[in-house]
């Protein structure tokens, strides 16, 4: 690693691995067992512990705390456990990102590519992010929670443990959310509910009108028709055979274990 671009108030393990190209600012702490990849910064008075895997292209501001052991009480400081964290992240002021524990098969906590996550946001142990979610301030995941693709997760969404959130779906702020959230869908409210679908969002990301109102009927389907589940199920299925869009929302149905939000 390059000296030049490490602040010389900066304290970083000689077991790190960090690329010449990252930039380290005053007063950080990077300690064994992390690998930064290539242009990624990190900001003044971070601390970053290993086991943990860092991209390339990040931005990690001031007083982030990403790689610590859960708060999880059966965790231990030795315990074969660990974070990823992709390519081309924003992580802003006060996140933590906590290790996994040996409650999974591999002890991984693993953020992906392209996140904005806003300041004092909290992903806790075992938690797995995809990629393109934005995460606004005060937005705390429990443990196990899993985040697919292109969220957005209004100020201070509060998710319960081992919840899924699905792709392109939307939460208000202040949420509280007790069971999975569908894709496409827009929640809101304590306990969290079913107002309506993504819309606005599905479109800036070119869905096209059919494909939009095929989620519409879906979401009709679903939360306003008063069928039972398993009928509701049944004519998903036969959506499906026309619209990915479908196909997808049926799938998440079926392989929930904490039912959907209401």
């Amino acid at each position: 690693m390059s000296t030049a671009l490490i602040h010389p108030t900066a304290i970083v393990d000689a077991a790190a691995r960090l690329h010449p190209t990252v930039s380290v600012g005053p007063y950080s702490i990077i300690g064994p067992g992390v690998e930064i990849g290539e242009g990624t910064s990190v900001g003044p008075h971070v601390v970053l512990k290993g086991p943990m895997r860092i991209g390339r292209d990040n931005t990690i501001f001031q007083f982030a705390s990403l790689g610590e052991i859960s708060q999880d009480k059966t965790a231990k400081v030795d315990d074969a456990t660990r974070v990823e964290i992709g390519d081309g992240n924003t992580i802003r002021e006060y996140v933590t990102i906590q290790r996994g524990t040996l409650k999974t098969a591999d002890g991984l906590t693993k953020v992906g590519d392209r996140n904005w996550i806003m300041a004092n946001v909290h992903i806790a142990h075992d938690c797995i992010v995809g990629s393109d979610n934005i995460l606004a301030n005060g937005t705390t995941l429990a443990g196990h929670v899993t985040i697919e693709d292109w969220t957005g997760l209004g100020g201070y969404t509060l998710i319960h443990q081992y919840c899924r959130i699905g792709g392109h779906a939307f939460t208000g702020g202040g949420s509280v959310i007790l069971k999975d959230v569908p894709p496409f869908m827009m929640i809101e409210g304590q306990p969290a509910k079913a107002r309506g679908i993504n819309s606005e969002g599905l479109k800036r990301r070119g869905f096209s009108n059919d494909e939009i109102g095929a989620v519409k009927d879906a979401y009709k389907l679903i939360y306003m028709s008063e069928l039972l589940m398993a009928d509701v199920k049944l004519k998903l299925a036969e959506m499906a055979v026309e619209s990915p869009h479908c196909a997808r929302l049926l799938a998440f149905i079926e392989s929930s274990t904490r039912s959907i939000v209401r």
